[in-house]
């Protein structure tokens, strides 16, 4: 035996060999895992899981190498779990989806100018594209209500938008793309 081996008595119980080495595991495993509530955790668990075999452990040269590597393994096995969980998020996300371009922003302020009713008609027929004797049934008014919800609606979006409103937001596009 080496000078610098230290021979310690064997536990008797469980009790004693946690007092004895719960705080320094908790030290060792705070400095690998970053959060010492972790920490906590893991060796926790680690002591839990020799419970059921320190009859055993009991007569290993090295109980405490035993519950160190069960918590190491249990840090390990978190952080994997965490990273496959955090890839499965990632492949969940939706791509990047760009903002609204200047003729739909446009379009969703000349549709907050007009009626309830005719916004919902115009949206529903045009955008979602809702047969005109569903919105009806929906709406609880004949088709031909629908009809003019729709004439009128269509006419005051005419209205707000001439050429050049429609023009000049690709002209500015094409300057962008140039520039």
């Amino acid at each position: 035996m080496t000078a610098w081996h230290i021979v310690e008595k064997p536990f008797s119980d469980i009790e004693e060999f946690y007092a004895a080495h719960f705080q320094n595991l908790t030290v060792t495993l705070y400095a690998y895992t970053g959060d010492f509530h972790l920490a906590q955790e893991l060796v926790q668990e680690a002591f839990c899981r020799a419970i059921p075999r320190w009859a055993k452990l009991v007569q290993y040269d090295d109980p405490l190498a035993w519950v160190r590597k069960v918590a190491f393994n249990l840090a390990i096995s978190r952080w994997r779990r965490g990273r496959t969980a955090l890839a499965f998020l990632r492949r969940q996300r939706d791509e990047h989806v760009a903002g609204p371009g200047p003729d739909r922003v446009a379009l969703i302020a000349a549709l907050k100018t007009l009626p309830h009713n005719h916004r919902r008609a115009v949206v529903l027929h045009h955008l979602a594209d809702v047969p005109i004797a569903e919105i009806a049934q929906s709406e609880g008014v004949p088709e031909g209500t629908v009809r003019v919800w729709l004439h009128r609606g269509r006419a005051a979006l005419g209205a707000q938008f001439t050429e050049t409103t429609v023009a000049k937001p690709v002209a500015q596009q094409k300057e962008q793309a140039r520039g």
